[in-house]
């Protein structure tokens, strides 16, 4: 379509089109009728121009194009070798393991096709010499990624691997040698906190660290490369926003210190809406899921199985959790455009609002004393439980809908000879210098009475 064509339409501007919808409105409130409150703070409007640009930050570039990743869990190296094998041959392109007890990593990636492949480690044990290991390629052309997040452990499990000093130590250690660390904040998303909740906790982390780092010329690195891993929501555009707001922030907070920095994003559906009844919704909801990951600029998508939270690993849910990202970037053409959300108005508006909004919330947490004072008097955590409950009671009262769940359920529904897996927070009690930000379901409380009311 040629340019001249639209030089004969005048442009419309935001007033002329509030004044046309208050008139179709025939008296009613606009703001009232029309403007949507956000959990997040945020008023979303019936509609959006280039006005709403304007003073927009500028976005850093993304990475290329998104790689499918798929996670295992390292109990036994010849099953979890096995199995990642198998997940390459299949379509994965990135490998995240997981694990609790140190383990051979030569054994365990020997034999794989591994160039161009991403090889990440999560945020396990705090063993210094098997970290630099895993901090290592193998093979020539594969990239290694290690999650090792002291604050992380912390904040999740309420105390540190070993104390303050030791854990932190070992950090800055690592980081001095390979200029790259990985910070897993799944946990924020996982517990019920709100999107700016999650972007300034998560900056405030990030702060923390550098100041342990000191600045570039301090640390002696011109250069650092953060891995995030992140949890993906449900609302499709805040998700999207989300995600370009973690790159806005993270590169602010950095070159403000001296660095220049790469960030790369590993996002999965998170669990917060995850249900245990009507169990096959779950695999639309982690397709949406992993469709904002891939909008928002995630380098590396995981997809979670739709009986994950009930089921053991199997094959098929497996299968299917990777078959969904395959048709997303084959058959859907999710890899064709990079950068797909720049220039959408809605978009590059929610993304301001979350930045701006966040960036406000991390300068009063740091005037009261910074991430882990914080933590340690309690405030993050009396935050996120405050956003959770909100959220809960709009579950609870059907505002939020799970479908088959707290709407439109299936009465011949019957889980309980299907648990392999307790699908419930766990109760685990011991002593800690923190109270840890815990992961739940918001349909526990519910699931917990329907499966009592089963014959």
């Amino acid at each position: 379509m040629s340019k001249a064509l639209f030089d004969h339409f005048d442009a419309v501007s935001t007033k002329q089109w509030k004044q046309k919808i208050q008139f179709d409105l025939k008296g009613a409130d606009y703001n009232e009728t029309l403007i949507w409150q956000s959990p997040d703070g945020i008023a979303v409007k019936p509609f959006y121009n280039s006005d709403d640009l304007q003073g927009t930050p500028s976005i850093p570039n993304s990475a290329g194009p998104w790689h499918i990743g798929q996670r295992f869990f390292v109990d036994s190296v010849p099953v979890a070798r096995k199995l990642a094998a198998s997940a390459l041959e299949r379509g994965a392109q990135a490998l995240v393991f997981d694990y609790q007890k140190s383990f051979d990593p030569h054994e365990l990636l020997q034999g794989l096709p591994l160039e161009g492949v991403s090889v990440h480690f999560g945020n396990g044990i705090a063993k210094l010499d098997f970290l630099k290991e895993l901090t290592v390629p193998t093979v020539t052309g594969s990239q290694h990624r290690l999650y090792f997040d002291p604050l992380a452990r912390l904040a999740s499990y309420g105390n540190w691997w070993k104390d303050k000093a030791s854990d932190l130590a070992m950090w800055k250690q690592l980081v001095s040698s390979t200029q790259a660390w990985g910070m897993d904040l799944q946990h924020y998303a996982n517990a019920g906190a709100n999107r700016v909740q999650e972007l300034a906790y998560a900056l405030s982390q990030l702060n923390e660290y550098l100041e342990l780092l000191g600045d570039s010329e301090t640390s002696g690195l011109p250069f650092i490369q953060i891995d995030l891993q992140l949890a993906i929501g449900s609302n499709y555009f805040f998700e999207i926003a989300k995600l370009r707001a973690y790159r806005v922030l993270f590169d602010l907070l950095c070159r403000d210190r001296g660095y220049e920095v790469d960030v790369r994003i590993l996002a999965q559906p998170g669990s917060r809406n995850k249900t245990l009844f009507d169990y096959n919704v779950n695999m639309l909801r982690t397709t949406t899921e992993c469709m904002s990951a891939v909008l928002g600029g995630a380098d590396v998508v995981c997809n979670q199985a739709y009986d994950a939270i009930y089921h053991k690993d199997n094959e098929f849910g497996s299968r299917i959790a990777r078959n969904q990202l395959l048709v997303l970037k084959h058959e859907s053409y999710f890899d064709w455009v990079e950068n797909p959300a720049d220039g959408s108005y809605y978009i590059e508006s929610l993304t301001a609002q979350l930045t701006e909004k966040a960036l406000n919330l991390f300068k009063e947490i740091e005037t009261k004393g910074g991430y882990l004072q914080n933590l340690k008097k309690g405030t993050l955590q009396r935050k996120i439980k405050e956003s959770a409950n909100k959220e809960q009671e709009l579950f609870d009262e059907g505002s939020l809908p799970l479908i088959g769940t707290n709407i439109f359920q299936n009465p011949d529904d019957r889980m309980k000879a299907e648990l392999e897996l307790y699908p419930f927070v766990k109760t685990d009690v011991r002593k800690t210098i923190v109270r840890p930000i815990i992961a739940k379901r918001l349909a526990e409380q519910l699931e917990k009475q329907r499966l009592d009311e089963e014959n």
